[in-house]
């Protein structure tokens, strides 16, 4: 069947409720999985997650026999430096994702690196450091937790969106224990280059979403864009890449229904490659 590191996103099947999703994915031969928890992109964990939602989330994903290895969610703009009220709001919801981190026995939480969006809330500077003291702040929480935290960075539509900015992002984290995320689609839409990504991050990546893309459109199906996944899993096997993989396939070339088929082929290639 496909390689033990690969893996696929729930998001892959943000359509389906999560129960659904979870049967489509185990019918297509995938053993490992990514819990989509994005408001608005995945609705398969509840926003408002409250312990009765963690519960029940953690239950389907129990139930499904699927090991997940990261939680992808979201707690708000971390652009900006909230009050006393906003803070403690965060702080719930940062809990409760971890709490159901911990209870799907996945080995991280991914947040974004930055705000929906590229112009800083105060300045260049000022935003990254903001940004790098939430996920590290949020890192140490969630060592707590006995998971990591990880960030996806760079990423097309969030702050940190060109490889300058994921790399002043990843100098500030350095050492800290928060991982990297690496995303083939969202490096390509910004019309960078992956391998130089890879020589910009080597030693830092602790995941990777595959999914393709052309400059512009991170929404396409592998083997319909630019990247060029051959060389960039090359270059992390020569780097000495030993994390996992998972397919990401957020895309909008294909209807639902074509959505499993397309999933088992991109995974029956990244094996290959693999």
């Amino acid at each position: 069947m496909f390689n033990s590191r690969l893996g696929c996103s729930s998001i892959s099947f943000r359509h389906q409720d999560l129960p659904t999703a979870l049967r489509t994915m185990t019918e297509q031969g995938f053993e490992e999985i990514d819990l989509g928890a994005l408001p608005g992109v995945c609705d398969h964990v509840p926003y408002d997650l409250s312990p009765e939602a963690v519960a029940s989330v953690a239950a389907d994903v129990a139930a499904s026999g699927l090991r997940v290895r990261s939680v992808n969610g979201d707690v708000g703009n971390l652009n900006t430096v909230l009050d006393a009220g906003g803070e403690a709001a965060r702080r719930r919801h940062l809990e409760a994702l971890l709490t159901l981190t911990a209870n799907t026995g996945a080995r991280a939480l991914v947040l974004p690196c930055g705000a929906l969006g590229h112009e800083p809330v105060r300045s260049l500077e000022e935003d990254l450091d903001t940004i790098a003291a939430e996920l590290i702040r949020a890192g140490e929480r969630a060592a707590e937790f006995g998971v990591e935290l990880w960030t996806e960075s760079l990423h097309f539509l969030r702050f940190c969106w060109n490889l300058e900015r994921a790399e002043l992002l990843a100098q500030r984290v350095a050492g800290t224990g928060v991982g990297i995320v690496m995303d083939f689609s969202h490096i390509v839409a910004a019309g960078e280059d992956p391998l130089e990504y890879l020589r910009r991050h080597e030693g830092r990546i602790s995941h990777v979403h595959l999914r393709d893309a052309v400059p512009g459109n991170i929404n396409l199906s592998i083997g319909n864009g630019q990247a060029d996944f051959a060389a960039g899993l090359r270059a992390l096997a020569a780097q000495g890449y030993t994390g996992h993989f998972s397919l990401e396939l957020e895309t909008r070339d294909l209807e639902h229904e074509e959505r499993p088929a397309a999933a088992a082929k991109a995974a029956s290639f990244i094996t290959d490659l693999i």
